[in-house]
């Protein structure tokens, strides 16, 4: 009996700290998680390892995605819980998403009030700042009235896109999210890249 401790304890000695359930052999270099590693797709492994299914990951980071390119800006948060609770969604893996997504919206907000004024033949938003206040001076309430014609038309396009998207985008990573969970299951770590 001693003999066998001593073994398992010279077993032991050629591992070093152990990784999620199993150890990891001296010979795997050390990982460098970079921050989108370890608050995106770390969050998202330990779901997957506490029983949430791929399925509804997948449909909670489709929706947290395309919520958060929402070009209404300071509505994706309320937004996406009301959807969250609504089909009954991972508020984590939604929210991981929809925050995700915040410099792409800050990026799309131009290009779907111009696309929304294209498809709505309706005026163009005057991008020059000086021309914006020039018509807040003037026209202070037609300005507010095109603004919000404007957020309303942009809106309505993100909305007829993300119904289109968002079960292409969920199957996409229903798949991929199975991946990983048999990765999981089978030991095999690292399960994704740790330098993106």
């Amino acid at each position: 009996m001693h003999r066998a401790r001593l073994s398992e304890a010279a077993h032991r000695a050629k591992f070093i700290r152990p990784v999620y359930p199993v150890y990891v052999p001296q010979t795997v270099p050390p990982a460098h998680h970079n921050w989108f590693y370890r608050h995106g797709v770390l969050p998202i492994l330990a779901l997957l390892r506490m029983g949430a299914t791929p399925r509804s990951l997948a449909w909670s980071i489709a929706a947290g995605l395309l919520i958060g390119i929402n070009p209404v800006v300071g509505s994706t948060t309320l937004l996406s819980l009301a959807v969250t609770f609504r089909f009954r969604l991972n508020v984590v893996a939604t929210q991981i998403a929809n925050h995700a997504m915040f410099p792409l919206e800050l990026a799309l907000i131009i290009p779907f009030i111009r696309l929304g004024s294209r498809v709505f033949h309706t005026a163009e938003m005057p991008l020059a700042p000086g021309m914006l206040l020039q018509e807040a001076r003037s026209t202070p309430l037609m300005l507010t009235h095109n603004l919000w014609m404007w957020v309303w038309h942009a809106f309505v396009l993100w909305a007829v896109l993300a119904i289109v998207a968002a079960p292409l985008l969920a199957w996409a990573l229903t798949v991929l999210l199975e991946r990983v969970q048999a990765r999981i299951r089978q030991h095999q770590y690292p399960i994704v890249t740790t330098r993106l």
